[in-house]
């Protein structure tokens, strides 16, 4: 059975423990949002599907104010994301609206270059901050792949800042 992507997103959080849609959102946006990201209009549609189709199954009302549905994965839904787990990966997409923007820049002259570089220089800047701060929860985690995950996102990240400002000192001496 194909997963798709938000499902598998599912399923990696709820085999940790039974989530509403809300706590699923909640978790993509301060773990994997930096690499894969997941809204609400894909993730309750998703959580409906994978009932349907036997992964995930109700598990009770959360508490709180809101009524919010609590979902946990079944046996299914375990061998599905095993299989997953044990699977070729798809095809490494990057997709990275700075590195578009940069490669047309030249279009409009060595200014706007310029800008993009520092736009996108900022914008890894604030990301290595962001994964700084959560780096200690990750740690706490105490088991394999949040850490490790968010360790590589730092590299990445780093290395794309000090390739923004090796970029810009070349882009500055072309003035």
């Amino acid at each position: 059975m194909e997963l798709s992507p938000t499902a598998r997103v599912i399923l990696g959080f709820l085999a940790v423990g039974p989530k509403s849609g809300y706590d699923i959102k909640q978790r993509v946006d301060k773990s994997t949002r930096f690499f894969w990201a997941a809204s609400y209009g894909q993730i309750y549609p998703e959580l409906k599907r994978l009932v349907a189709i036997g992964l995930v199954e109700p598990a009770g009302e959360a508490t709180g104010g809101r009524r919010r549905i609590t979902y946990r994965i079944t046996p299914a839904g375990d061998e599905a994301l095993e299989a997953w787990l044990e699977g070729p990966e798809q095809l490494h997409e990057l997709r990275d609206e700075g590195l578009l923007k940069l490669f047309f820049a030249g279009l409009a002259g060595e200014e706007t270059v310029a800008s993009v570089l520092e736009r996108k220089l900022d914008a890894h800047t604030e990301a290595i901050e962001r994964l700084r701060e959560i780096e200690p929860k990750a740690a706490a985690a105490g088991r394999f792949g949040p850490l490790h995950v968010l360790r590589y996102g730092l590299a990445l990240n780093e290395f794309s800042a000090e390739w923004c400002e090796r970029t810009l000192v070349e882009v500055k001496r072309e003035k």
